[in-house]
């Protein structure tokens, strides 16, 4: 009987160690089977670089610096329509007045409505910083467009360009149309800046790097005054404009690197009976907000980049994220109808600037536009 049961034991024994045994080589090595079983996570950041994570059914908070003028407007008009492409729902949230105040109250109502991601073009460089970390904190993607805040308050920035670029061709434009009424722009020019205030980030930035351009390329050139600011408003910019006029009777050049100060001097020099022959005035601005002081002869050339396309991305970058991809300063992303972009460092636009090891940087516009006569007409926004 012993034997018997030792026999049984036996059996039990090798039946146990059979069923515990690792898979027969014959089907794959272990080691293999490890590799693809954890290489999920690396499939996962391919398909995120490549863009092909879905980002249908994510609801983005489109706040721009405040509504009714025409460049946020225009953006949000690109937004939608890329929006319906790409099966994301874009909320366009802000008001009536730029101001941090009216922008904290916008961002706590995007957070209260359960939103995936907010996309804003910021009032202030550093005003909402607190707040969007709170957004960032309760799980909400933040990216910038147009205007950035503090970096680590948000992912990514959708920038229209570096403040070089941006610096440069305001005064580039400003004096194509001076040598373009008989300005030698090689001899004394008396200019003066007119925007919203210092505190936006990307226009004090294009104002700075405007004004190591002049002082290199043109020295002779005077600055009568300012920055005069206008803080957006659009009754302020006409007012603060015609003060400009007044006080300097004998002004070449405003530049005006706003799309609320634009419009605004050209109708204060509208106001003052004085048109592109007496005054040279130039700026950043959509084409529908400036055509009707073109046709009547207030100013020459302005420039903008495609706006509709800078919202798109804006939006497109933080449902990107909020659907769980990543990217990284170095990457180049696919965007849906758009085409490539490439994520830079944040120094691209802050000398200095660190940037963060992953979903973090800027986005670039690849270009931008000077408008005239002769091409206004090819753009409809």
């Amino acid at each position: 009987m012993r034997k018997i049961l030792s026999i049984l034991l036996i059996a039990v024994m090798l039946i146990t160690a059979v069923a515990c045994a690792p898979t027969a080589p014959a089907t794959t090595e272990p080691a293999a089977d490890t590799t693809t079983t954890e290489a999920a996570p690396a499939t996962e950041a391919t398909e995120a670089d490549s863009g092909v994570k879905d980002i249908a059914g994510m609801t983005v908070a489109f706040i721009p610096k405040l509504t009714g003028n025409s460049f946020f407007e225009a953006a949000n008009a690109g937004a939608q329509k890329y929006a319906e492409q790409w099966g994301i729902t874009v909320k366009y949230m802000g008001s009536a007045t730029a101001s941090v105040t009216d922008q904290l109250e916008v961002i706590q109502q995007a957070m209260d409505a359960g939103v995936d991601a907010i996309s804003i073009s910021s009032v202030d460089a550093k005003a909402l910083d607190e707040k969007l970390k709170e957004a960032q904190d309760a799980g909400i993607v933040v990216t910038t467009w147009d205007s950035d805040v503090s970096s680590d308050a948000r992912s990514l920035m959708v920038s229209q360009g570096t403040p070089k670029i941006l610096g440069e061709m305001l005064v580039d434009m400003g004096a194509e149309a001076l040598t373009n009424r008989g300005k030698d722009v090689n001899g004394t020019i008396k200019y003066a800046w007119h925007y919203s205030q210092a505190a936006v980030a990307d226009q004090n930035s294009w104002y700075v790097a405007g004004e190591a351009y002049i002082k290199e390329k043109y020295p002779n050139w005077e600055v009568v005054g300012g920055p005069f600011y206008s803080e957006q408003d659009s009754q302020k910019s006409v007012s603060i404009g015609e003060s400009i006029l007044d006080a300097y009777s004998d002004i070449d050049l405003i530049i005006c690197n706003d799309s609320t100060a634009l419009p605004g001097q050209c109708q204060a020099a509208q106001n003052k009976g004085l048109t592109k022959d007496d005054i040279t005035i130039t700026g950043f601005c959509t084409p529908s907000g400036m055509t009707a002081y073109l046709n009547a002869g207030i100013l020459e050339r302005w420039g903008l980049w495609d706006c509709g396309i800078q919202g798109a991305l804006g939006c497109y970058f933080a449902a990107y994220l909020a659907a769980g991809n990543t990217c990284k300063a170095g990457d180049t992303i696919t965007v849906p109808g758009i085409g490539d972009c490439q994520i830079v460092a944040n120094d691209a636009l802050v000398p200095g600037a660190t940037t963060p090891d992953m979903n973090n940087g800027v986005v670039l516009l690849p270009e931008r536009v000077v408008f005239t006569a002769e091409n206004v007409a090819n753009y409809n926004f």
